[in-house]
């Protein structure tokens, strides 16, 4: 089958990139690009064949393909948790294809979502760790467990290939149908809508409260529907680096908008905040003032850049929180705020069993559900697809959002080249 592949280097028979300027050399000469590859067969108890309908990329996925990762500190030790090469891919809708040993509960020609935590069931550990049993998959304890290899999901390990192809296999425990009235497009994005759930829910804002959604790419609309949808009397604002998504914030119910960090002074955002939110500046002997009392009661940082961080904990009321769900090479920012006002900084990873409105279940399930009851609409969101032999205009894409308008952008590997 073909599949995408990163950390190996392409090979005949797909032709090369083209690269024009810089840029594009840089992206070029990075180990990812199209290849011919054994098909996957579903041989572990309770493993399924699927064909991936459309697979999207992700934050993290992006960095790697633009090579983000490989500026500043590489001291990561998330390196443990991952294998090369691999198929990436792992915000999934596909239909399933045959069912292996031991599999049930779906059925072939079901569209499924993909729940793509390689967390102990997957890996056919028992007993259950504690975190499993609490339907904290994302922190399972056997992630480099089993047969399977190291990886805390499908699409980062050698072992469990993921959806950038023509086949996928996945566990049937990680396999959500997909009701018939939800199309491809808005199934695909279960996964970013998943995150965003978990980290809104387990942080929720004070009712009539002021939050601040750092980012507007997939992970910030997200957050931005989950507390329109839960929280309609917390008023929202968005630090958004492009037009499309500036246009898609307000259309999903943003009350503030303003420019991102590498578009505007920092000093500036900090002002227009602190101007809408209530907040009182104090000036520093050097960089950004700080608000005390502040006017923002939650920021959710979707970018969690040294920059990104320093500007929330700035603005943040006294024992405010910082809920950080963006990946970032880590630097330095300046952190005494964190102290003196005695913020609570809470990192927040992916998603599993969650409770809305009484109801416990997975997080993707209550997406599902939101969108089959018309609470959620994020018909906007995915602003690009391409086939898998135009994985190069795909980078591009992500490269130049400013010229792009992209916002989500999602393989269709059954799309022709």
């Amino acid at each position: 089958m073909r599949a995408l592949v990163f950390g190996s280097p392409r090979t005949p028979p797909y032709p090369e990139p083209k690269p024009v300027g810089e840029l594009e050399e840089q992206l070029a000469s990075l180990p990812f690009g199209l290849h011919d590859v054994d098909d996957p067969v579903p041989s572990r108890p309770g493993w399924v064949l699927t064909r991936p309908l459309l697979a999207g990329i992700c934050g993290s996925d992006s960095k790697m393909i633009l090579g983000d990762f490989n500026e500043g500190d590489i001291d990561n030790p998330m390196a443990a948790f991952s294998s090369l090469p691999y198929v990436p891919g792992h915000e999934v809708v596909a239909e399933v294809v045959a069912l292996g040993p031991g599999a049930h509960g779906v059925e072939p020609g079901q569209r499924v979502v993909l729940n793509p935590w390689l967390s102990c069931a997957p890996r056919g550990i028992s007993p259950l760790c504690p975190a499993c049993e609490a339907g904290d998959y994302s922190l399972c304890w056997s992630f480099t467990d089993g047969d399977i290899g190291p990886g805390v999901h499908i699409g980062v390990t050698a072992g469990a290939p993921g959806g950038w192809a023509d086949l996928m296999v996945a566990h049937d425990s990680m396999l959500i149908a997909v009701p018939d009235a939800i199309p491809d497009e808005l199934a695909v994005l279960a996964d970013p809508f998943a995150v965003s759930l978990h980290a809104v829910i387990r942080n929720a804002p004070p009712a009539g409260g002021r939050v601040l959604v750092y980012g507007a790419g997939a992970l910030g609309m997200t957050t931005l529907a989950v507390l329109r949808a839960l929280y309609p009397d917390v008023e929202v604002a968005v630090i958004a680096r492009f037009p499309a998504q500036a246009a898609l914030a307000r259309a999903l119910g943003a009350a503030k908008i303003i420019a991102s960090e590498d578009q505007m002074e920092a000093a500036a955002i900090v002002d227009e905040l602190a101007a809408w939110s209530g907040g009182i500046l104090h000036p520093a002997l050097a960089g950004l003032p700080m608000t005390h009392p502040g006017g923002i009661d939650v920021v959710y940082d979707t970018i969690a850049k040294p920059e990104t961080l320093e500007i929330g904990i700035r603005l943040l009321k006294s024992r405010g929180s910082l809920v950080w769900s963006g990946v970032h090479t880590p630097g330095r920012f300046e952190w005494t705020p964190i102290y003196f006002k005695e913020l609570r900084i809470v990192g927040s990873n992916a998603f599993g069993m969650e409770e809305v409105r009484g109801v416990r279940q997975h997080a993707i399930s209550h997406y599902l559900d939101m969108v089959a009851a018309g609470e959620i609409e994020l018909s906007g969101m995915l602003t690009h697809r391409f086939a898998l032999g135009r994985w190069w205009d795909a980078v591009l894409a992500l490269a130049r959002q400013q010229e792009s308008g992209a916002i989500k952008v999602a393989f269709e590997p059954r799309a022709e080249p």
